[in-house]
């Protein structure tokens, strides 16, 4: 794995312009204790391979030693992209070898799934951890962070821990980054400003002023006011959907290289995604989304299938996902107003470390009493939505102004890379475990160790707020929500915006409700039953998510955001609609895909309005009144489609609905303000 991350890193580096020599120049700090790290390393293992008694003696000490400098050395020099994630995957490796007494547990059902037996294992640093072992034994081995990630692609056959994946990603980037970093030349996002560098977020109370920012930062004033909309947190999971920004068109832009090499080069350097790649705060921050967001796909299944069978009760599957969805609409204002007033990064690293320990009750109290589970279940959602706005009000705070909607487009691609991939894996691990379904739990909690220890690692500056949200404790709490509703229900284009979503998304709790009855009961296929139907739809509009979100980031600029909001409405409402009308798979698989393109084409633009026109210091409330409001209606079309759909029929219901979200769409353009955002 290792190797392969080299070579990635190497081969992208150079077909971006990137020289080798470029590589020769890094600088790095205490570069002499990583070689002797890795030198002891690697004669330990060869010592260990041939069998020397003494340095088999001494294997946890002389592993703690080599683990100990490397970790140190990395910490040093964390603020390099990609060294930090590399710094973390080394920690979650030397933790899980240093508690086996010197050895790297290896799962059983993992070597199989990748097409291994025991003898591959050659290794004098594993040992087998056999699928007969319990549940205690597995967490007392440290099963959650050891190799339990099967690679079955052949001729790379492997088992990877989530400290293996990290440590990959981070060589990957740093190599790539190397590669490009002219000597002479600042760091790309070198003026990302430091922890401890202040951003001063004005009252900004006017629609569309932005935040002043401070010279000294570095910073320019449109950094302040980025905002990136999400959909309901549910168990901390998220929903698909991504835009593509453009790459930088001129060859000097910031983060470009200078005009000289002008070009394909310039190009590729200018182009925001290569930037954020090469910026280290944003890049520990996504890949512990990502690692998270993966470990909440697999608890989310294992959490279903405990919970059925316990009580071999729909009702109360059904029960508990509406306590994942409740804190959702009752605490989401107030979150958002605490978020704004305290400090975002430790808000972030808590609510790691407190979901953490959340899932691992859950399997406890389930087996203790199943109604303990509910309680849980909306304390882990709501631990969530303080994570979530802290890190929306950090995302600008790391980024620079012309990166906002790629960091953003970012954020929303690692969610569909979760969804389109992370639930087929989830299942596929979820069937691994067999009836030690509390494993699955383990492995999630270690995910979100993994980020928290990534969200250590990032450098975000400090915000002076001059608003009351600088008070202390539970003070002037009101006053920070009046002040958030007062802004969003003033805004001639954000409140629209909201109402039309308010009316417009109801259709989507319709559907959510309603789309397993309707493809079982209006579909008809004598190759497809009724559940594969339903999985073909959801990927379908998964696909057109992500497909939407690439065309809109490429052809959104030429387009009036307001605009391209109504029209994604119409679309979307339209396609719900037509499935009424439709009893033809195919024809149903292609409206899904419409579904989700068109989906991105309100949730994009809707997106950059928000980053325009909210102050800086307001974002996290601003974002919360319109999540509860909007999150309100999908709710209540869920439940509304479940009843009309036990009456009417699901196809009847589609069609109603979608032609009120063509109106919703329509009416947008009565807004002047909206039409010509």
């Amino acid at each position: 794995m290792l190797l392969a991350a080299i070579l990635v890193g190497l081969f992208t580096g150079l077909a971006a312009g990137g020289r080798l020599d470029n590589l020769l120049a890094v600088r790095l700090r205490w570069v002499l204790l990583i070689f002797v790290a890795l030198a002891l390393r690697l004669a330990t293992e060869a010592a260990l391979l041939r069998r020397v008694a003494v340095v088999d003696d001494l294997r946890v000490p002389l592993l703690a030693a080599a683990y100990g400098l490397l970790v140190v050395a990395l910490w040093a020099n964390r603020s390099r992209p990609g060294l930090g994630l590399a710094l973390v995957g080394t920690g979650l490796n030397a933790i899980a070898i240093l508690l086996n007494g010197g050895y790297m547990p290896v799962w059983e059902p993992s070597l199989q799934a990748a097409g291994l037996t025991p003898a591959d294992i050659v290794s004098p640093l594993h040992f087998l951890l056999p699928a007969t072992s319990t549940a205690t034994e597995f967490l007392v081995r440290a099963g959650a962070l050891g190799d339990l990630i099967p690679v079955p692609v052949p001729f790379v056959r492997n088992v990877l821990s989530i400290g293996d994946a990290l440590l990959a990603m981070g060589v990957a980037i740093f190599l790539f980054d190397s590669l490009l970093r002219a000597p002479e030349a600042p760091r790309i996002g070198a003026e990302t400003p430091a922890a401890g560098d202040v951003v001063r977020a004005g009252p900004a109370a006017l629609p569309g002023r932005r935040s002043r920012v401070r010279p000294a930062t570095g910073l320019s004033a449109s950094l302040t006011d980025s905002i990136g909309l999400q959909r309901p947190v549910v168990f901390g999971g998220s929903a698909a959907g991504v835009a593509v920004p453009a790459p930088t068109s001129e060859p000097g832009a910031p983060g470009g290289l200078e005009a000289a090499r002008g070009g394909i080069v310039a190009r590729a350097l200018g182009h925001p995604y290569v930037r954020l790649a090469r910026n280290a705060s944003f890049g520990a921050l996504w890949a512990g989304q990502l690692v998270s967001l993966f470990g909440d796909r697999i608890h989310q299944i294992a959490l279903a299938f405990l919970v059925l069978d316990m009580t071999d009760s729909p009702i109360a599957v059904a029960l508990t996902f509406f306590a994942a969805t409740l804190p959702n609409l009752v605490i989401g204002p107030v979150a958002g107003a605490l978020v704004d007033r305290w400090d975002q990064k430790r808000v972030m690293v808590i609510s790691d470390l407190l979901r953490a320990a959340i899932v691992l009750l859950l399997p406890v109290a389930a087996g203790v009493n199943i109604l303990l589970v509910y309680p849980l279940v909306f304390g882990l959602t709501t631990v969530s939505i303080f994570f979530r706005p802290a890190r929306t009000a950090v995302i600008p705070r790391i980024v620079r102004d012309d990166e906002l909607v790629a960091a953003n487009s970012a954020i929303w691609l690692g969610d569909s890379i979760a969804d389109v991939v992370g639930y087929p894996l989830a299942t596929v691990f979820v069937s691994l475990v067999g009836s030690s379904l509390v494993i699955a739990f383990w492995v999630d909690a270690a995910s979100y160790l993994a980020s928290a220890l990534l969200i250590v690692t990032m450098a975000i500056p400090a915000v002076v707020h001059v608003t009351s949200a600088a008070l202390p404790g539970m003070r002037g709490l009101r006053e920070d929500l009046g002040i958030g509703w007062r802004f969003l229900r003033r805004e001639p284009v954000l409140f629209p915006n909201t109402v039309q979503a308010v009316v417009g998304q109801f259709a989507i709790g319709i559907t959510i409700g309603l789309m397993a009855v309707y493809a079982s009961d209006a579909l008809a296929s004598d190759l497809l039953g009724p559940e594969a139907r339903y999985g073909l739809i959801e990927a379908a509009i998964g696909i057109g998510n992500l497909v939407g979100g690439f065309v809109i980031g490429l052809l959104g600029a030429r387009i009036a955001r307001g605009r391209l909001i109504i029209g994604g409405y119409v679309v979307y409402g339209a396609c719900i609609a037509a499935l009424a009308l439709s009893g033809n798979v195919a024809v149903a698989f292609g409206l899904a895909f419409g579904m989700g393109a068109a989906n991105m084409a309100f949730v994009i633009p809707t997106q950059t309005l928000f980053m325009e026109r909210t102050p800086h210091d307001m974002i996290a409330r601003v974002i919360s009144f319109r999540f509860a409001a909007v999150f309100g209606s999908i709710t209540l079309g869920m439940a509304a489609g479940g009843v009309l759909g036990e009456f009417v029929g699901s196809a009847v219901v589609f069609g109603i609905f979608g032609l009120v979200t063509v109106v919703a769409g329509l009416a947008g353009l009565l807004s002047r303000p909206l039409r010509e955002a």
